[in-house]
């Protein structure tokens, strides 16, 4: 017999149910080696993809460490939020803690008339 089982809060699957895509600048890896597929193409579908997805507007683009970063050019700003933040790993966690991303960007959706984002 099927049936719907609640998703633990703590997973991923409660953000992406309420609209929210993880888009790592690069999206494959050598197991252990970090950036090992950078330059190989993948900048530039990731580039494509967040080119035409601000094109709708009422989105908010975390831009996370230096790596997505670079990609802010490609995103059209009008209409839309750009939060840019270190990256949250451990390697840079302090500089992200606190910086208000999670915050700024429900302000930002109720502010379109949009549903805040329920994070945890």
């Amino acid at each position: 017999m099927e049936y719907e089982r609640e998703i633990p809060k703590l997973e991923l699957r409660n953000w992406a149910a309420q609209g929210v895509l993880l888009l790592n600048t690069v999206l494959t890896v050598r197991e252990g080696e970090a950036n090992s597929h950078a330059g190989k193409g993948w900048e530039t579908f990731t580039s494509g993809v967040l080119s035409k997805l601000s094109g709708r507007g009422g989105l908010v683009f975390f831009l996370w460490g230096n790596n997505a970063r670079k990609l802010k050019d490609v995103i059209k700003a009008e209409g839309n939020l750009i939060l840019e933040s270190a990256h949250p790993s451990p390697l840079s966690a302090r500089k992200f803690f606190g910086c208000g991303h999670f915050k700024a960007c429900n302000e930002f959706l109720v502010s379109i008339g949009k549903s805040p984002i329920v994070w945890c």
